[in-house]
This record gives C-alpha cells, sequence and structure tokens, in this order.
C-alpha cells in the first residue's frame, strides 16, 4: 500500500514521501518518475521513499501491558460487584457474564475467584422459598469483594470523587477536540477506564457540570455535547524537554538531532523524513479542524499527531487501544490509516505487540527503563491491588506447600490446579494473554432483566455483608453504590 504525503512551504517546495511495503521495482520507478522533473520549475521536487515501518519492540514498555491484562479478570469482576447494590452476585449468575469477563468456556469461573482469595470471598446465602422447594431449605453459593479489596474500592470512589473537576475537563477537552463538538456516550465508553472514570459517569459526572456539557438525543443515541469552550485548556501539551547532549560548546548543532528510544535503529530515509517532519511549524489539534489540510498533506498529520497525542496525554498510564482510537476518526478528523500514522512516528508513539489488539503508548511520559515520569494519583490504587493478588499468591503457594508435606496433594490439586500460570512478574509472560486479550470492558453489561437475580426478602433483612459495613467515607456516612 503506497500513501503520498505533499505539503507545501513558503518557498513552493514539496515534500514527498510514499511509504511501501516491500516493493523494490515500484520504489525505483517513484524515484525515477520524481528525478525527472523539469529544473526550470520553480516548484523542487524531493523525493523521500521509507520502507514500511517494523514494529521493534520495547521489553520496559510491553510490561506496562502485560501487568494490565493479568489483573484484567480482577477489574472486571471488581467492576460487577459494585455495581450491584449489596456488591455480591451468585455464582450462578456469573456464568451469563463471561463475554464480559472475558472468560472462555473451559475455564472455570470458581477456580478464578479462588485464584484471587485476598480479592474476592466466597460465601453461602439461604435460597428464597418457591413452590418448587417450599418444604426444603438451601444455600447458594454467592461472590463478594474481601474486606480489604473493598476497603481499597471505596478509597479509589473517594479519590475519583474528589478529582471530579480534573475528570470533567478531560470531557471537555475531548468535546473541544472533535469536529461537531459532540461525541456519543457508547463511543466515550471505550475510554473511559483508560481516562479513570468511574462506570457510572455517564449518569453521575456527564450531569455534575452542566456549565462544561450536556447530554443530549441524537439519531445516532446519546451523545455528550460541548456547552463552553475554556480557552485556558485550549493549550497542546508542552514539548517534551530535550535533555543536554553533553556537548563542550554550546552552540546548534549543525546536523539536526532525532530523539528516538533507546534500541531503535531507523533506516536513512526514515529519518530523514521524521527530521523534515519535526521541522514543520505545530499544528494546534484545539483551534484548526481537519477541513483546513488536504487529506494526504503533511499537514494534515502533523494536526493527527498533535491531536493523538493530547488524547493520550490525558490517560492515567498514557496509552489506550488503537481500536479506542478508531472509533473517533470521524469525530476527531482523523485518516483511516490512523495506525499506519501512528507506525511511521516512532518518536512519538510505540505500538506494542502484545495482545491480539495492539496498544499505543505516548513515548515522552515514559524513561528509558519504561517508568512515567508523572504518576496519577489514581495508579497508587493499582499498585495496591497488585500487592493484594501478590499477597494472595504467596497465600495459595503457602496452602500448597502444607498440603504436599502433609500428603494432601489430591486435594490441592482439587483446589487450585492453576498456579503456574499465575505469574505476576513483570519479566514473564503468565500464559493469561489467550484468556484476557479481549477488549476493555465497554461497562455496558446488564443483567438486571433478569428474574433469577431476585433472591427473596433475604437479601434486604439478611444479615449479609453489604456496602454499608465497608463502603463509608471519612465523616461515616454510606456511599451509594453504582
Amino acid at each position: 500500500m503506497t500513501q503520498s504525503l505533499s505539503v507545501s512551504s513558503q518557498n513552493d517546495t514539496f515534500f514527498r514521501c510514499s511509504f511501501f511495503s516491500s516493493t523494490p521495482a515500484l520504489i525505483h520507478r517513484n524515484s525515477y518518475s520524481f528525478h525527472q522533473a523539469s529544473k526550470k520549475s520553480r516548484n523542487i521536487s524531493i523525493s523521500v521513499t521509507c520502507a514500511s515501518p517494523k514494529i521493534v519492540r520495547s521489553p520496559s514498555l510491553d510490561k506496562h501491558i502485560v501487568t494490565h491484562n493479568r489483573i484484567r479478570f480482577v477489574q472486571k469482576l471488581k467492576t460487577l460487584l459494585l455495581s450491584k447494590p449489596k456488591h455480591y452476585i451468585p455464582i450462578h449468575i456469573l456464568s451469563k457474564c463471561r463475554s464480559y469477563l472475558s472468560l472462555p468456556k473451559p475455564k472455570s469461573i470458581r477456580s478464578m475467584i479462588h485464584r484471587y482469595p485476598m480479592i474476592f470471598e466466597v460465601f453461602a446465602v439461604p435460597m428464597p422459598p418457591t413452590p418448587l422447594n417450599a418444604t426444603k431449605s438451601g444455600y447458594q453459593q454467592c461472590v463478594r469483594l474481601t474486606p480489604a479489596a473493598a476497603a481499597l474500592a471505596a478509597q479509589e470512589i473517594s479519590l475519583k470523587s474528589a478529582i471530579s473537576n480534573t475528570l470533567a475537563n478531560k470531557l471537555q477537552k475531548l468535546l473541544m477536540l472533535s469536529s461537531h463538538r459532540r461525541l456519543l456516550l457508547s463511543k466515550l465508553v471505550h475510554l473511559a477506564s483508560d481516562l479513570g472514570l468511574l462506570p457510572n459517569f455517564r449518569s453521575r459526572l456527564c450531569n455534575d457540570y452542566p456549565e462544561k456539557f450536556k447530554i443530549v438525543d441524537t439519531s445516532y443515541g446519546r451523545a455528550l455535547e460541548l456547552v463552553s469552550w475554556d480557552p485556558q485548556l485550549a493549550v497542546p501539551m508542552p514539548c517534551a524537554e530535550t535533555k543536554s547532549l553533553g556537548l563542550i560548546v554550546d552552540r546548534p548543532l549543525k546536523f539536526r538531532h532525532l530523539k528516538l528510544r533507546k534500541g531503535l535503529n531507523l533506516k536513512r530515509r526514515h529519518r530523514n523524513f521524521l527530521i523534515k517532519f519535526g521541522e514543520l511549524p505545530d499544528v494546534c489539534p484545539y483551534n484548526t479542524s481537519s477541513e483546513e489540510f488536504p487529506k494526504e498533506s503533511l499537514q494534515a498529520e502533523k494536526r493527527a499527531c498533535a491531536l493523538v497525542r493530547e488524547v493520550l496525554g490525558m490517560m492515567v498510564e498514557k496509552r489506550t487501544l488503537i481500536d479506542h482510537l478508531t472509533h473517533f476518526r470521524k469525530d476527531f478528523g482523523l485518516s483511516n490509516n490512523l495506525r499506519a500514522m501512528i507506525l511511521r512516528h516512532p518518536e512519538l508513539f510505540y505500538v506494542s505487540p502484545k495482545g491480539i489488539r495492539n496498544s499505543v503508548q505516548l513515548v515522552e511520559e515514559f524513561d528509558e527503563k519504561g517508568v512515567l515520569l508523572k504518576r496519577d494519583e489514581t495508579l497508587l490504587i493499582k499498585e495496591k491491588l497488585m500487592e493484594l493478588v501478590r499477597e494472595g499468591k504467596k497465600m495459595r503457594r503457602e496452602r500448597r506447600k502444607q498440603s504436599i508435606f502433609g500428603n494432601c496433594i489430591d486435594e490441592c490439586c482439587s483446589d487450585g490446579g492453576h498456579d503456574e500460570v499465575d505469574e505476576l512478574d513483570n519479566n514473564d509472560d503468565d500464559g493469561f494473554e489467550n484468556l484476557f486479550e479481549s477488549a476493555d470492558s465497554d461497562l455496558d453489561y446488564h443483567f438486571d432483566d433478569d428474574g433469577s437475580f431476585e433472591l427473596g426478602d433475604h437479601w434486604e433483612n439478611g444479615e449479609l455483608w453489604t456496602a454499608s459495613s465497608v463502603l463509608t467515607n471519612k465523616d461515616g456516612q454510606c456511599i451509594t453504590p453504582w
């Protein structure tokens, strides 16, 4: 596939760049045709032919994707539990949520729950009396969060409620970047978790700031529409500070320096293209629309790169799925070849090949070791959740050792049986990729319509663990469920 990019400068100079997959004959033929241009013409034609860039892996950046995939089941089940008033769900109901939990059919839900003893716990509740078992008394198994995990969830809710103004500014900036100042809520759901929004942002956050945006009905569904333009938010992210090169003489370089991540070597033609691209004037994605430039011009690509950079800068971990960005191509005025454009600019973005669906990360927000330069407050909650998962792993390991020394190997195998794939080390793969590689939760799963979920009066009157026992704020007031 060939893509031609052209832009005219003040001196009527045209830069044309063609990216080819692996067709040497086509490359030479295009280069020859470009060099046959008339010398008398006022336009100077420069041919910059670059091969299709290949993804060069970065283990330091890939580890963030691997870590996220390992706790995806925990985060999804936690979201599902917190969405219920009593914060617990019968296990037989979870069998209807396999698609949401990204759990394949052969895998047992009960075994996955027992894999995280510090996060989830199973308990029994009496079954409601029905005409079929009016004279019988039975119990059914339910799952809920442990007190430690519930306290961590309450801390997360309190933190995100305290920074609700910052989260509202993110939504307002996304609306200001859109062409029609309007975005469908069904699309915003895909970016909700990456932006740090709570699952109930459509009913709470979107209605708490009427001076910023409002919900409107469209022919495509409910959408969030911009109410007021904030010039203070319409400022692009500052450029990454260039570190000192350790020069003896403080004077400008004779040749322009292209900053790339460690271990990334580009071909000369691709490097020259990126240098020429960096010399172009910056384009503000807030004040310019995609209609102001030709679709295949370098200025349009300059604007698209700046827009993607702004969106990634709003993310908590400075990354998201490329497929999530493709949902907003028409809204943000991006080209159809969005993934190819991102791959052409490794100085700005890194595409992680981990998983079935690739993720894109903002390179300038990470250091050489892959550590975030500016850590979000909500990341501390995720780190504490990871600590609980590691503690649960140690607990299961100790139980397995005791079972082995006590000649209870058969009991140990029936209890767990999956410890060999529950590694949480950042350097080794745990084999969970085929299990957790589905799309991030769209947080749109509803099973309240199922009548079998209603268990009777004991749900209201029984002395069961509820949100009021743990999910309280500093003043002792109960936090309402999602």
